[in-house]
């Protein structure tokens, strides 16, 4: 029979319920806001730029703030998983990314590719724009170990779908971020924009796992 490790009080349980419910609205918040703007800047191309270079421009600040706050709402998220789970190797790497989130908001990316419009195709490397990628590539393969990591879980405990769910989010995102640091557009991009979706909806079903596992437990 699978068991958490649960808080005693039921305020505890509360607290752990609310921090897992900010893992359920980080990626909503983030897609929907990069959407919002991807589909409304000028000159954006989503099929040939990264979100990142959304965080450019006078309406730079919208995306930075997208990436800061969902940063925070991930940390929040794989704080609650450590109460609800009582482990640590996947919800630490699972903060480590909610960091990086933080991190590459901090650190800008550089115009590029035409974005915003008037830049040119090719633009050196600031140091903010090479700390971006540093922080974001080092969250991005946090987030990966941290997929198979639950995989390994749920599978132990008879999950089986959720096992799955999590190997299949894990192969996909790699994949997604080998794709886009090739630096190759069009197809890739659109795959990459896919594989970000895919690793927030699993986000929010692992979180939504264990509020429900938290819940039958006190109940």
């Amino acid at each position: 029979m699978t068991t958490y490790a649960t808080p005693d009080c039921t305020s505890a349980d509360r607290i752990t319920k609310s921090l897992l419910g900010y893992g359920v609205l980080a990626g909503p918040l983030y897609v929907c806001v990069s959407l919002a703007q991807a589909l409304t800047r000028d000159g954006f191309d989503l099929s040939k730029h990264a979100w990142s270079l959304l965080a450019n421009g006078d309406l730079g600040w919208i995306q930075i703030m997208n990436f800061v706050v969902a940063g925070l709402a991930t940390v929040a998220a794989a704080f609650g998983l450590r109460r609800a789970l009582g482990r640590r190797l996947a919800p630490t790497l699972i903060a480590v990314y909610g960091v990086s989130l933080v991190g590459a908001g901090i650190f800008r990316a550089d115009p590029a590719q035409g974005f915003p419009v008037g830049t040119p195709e090719t633009t050196p490397i600031s140091w903010h724009g090479a700390l971006h990628f540093v922080v974001g590539g080092v969250g991005f393969l946090c987030l990966i170990v941290a997929c198979f990591v639950l995989a390994n879980y749920f599978r132990r405990e008879g999950q089986r779908g959720l096992g799955w769910f999590s190997v299949a989010t894990g192969v996909v995102f790699l994949a997604g971020f080998a794709g886009i640091a090739s630096g190759s557009h069009g197809p890739t991009t659109l795959a990459f924009v896919a594989a970000v979706g895919l690793v927030w909806a699993w986000l929010a079903t692992v979180c939504i796992h264990f509020y429900r596992a938290l819940a039958d437990t006190t109940a």
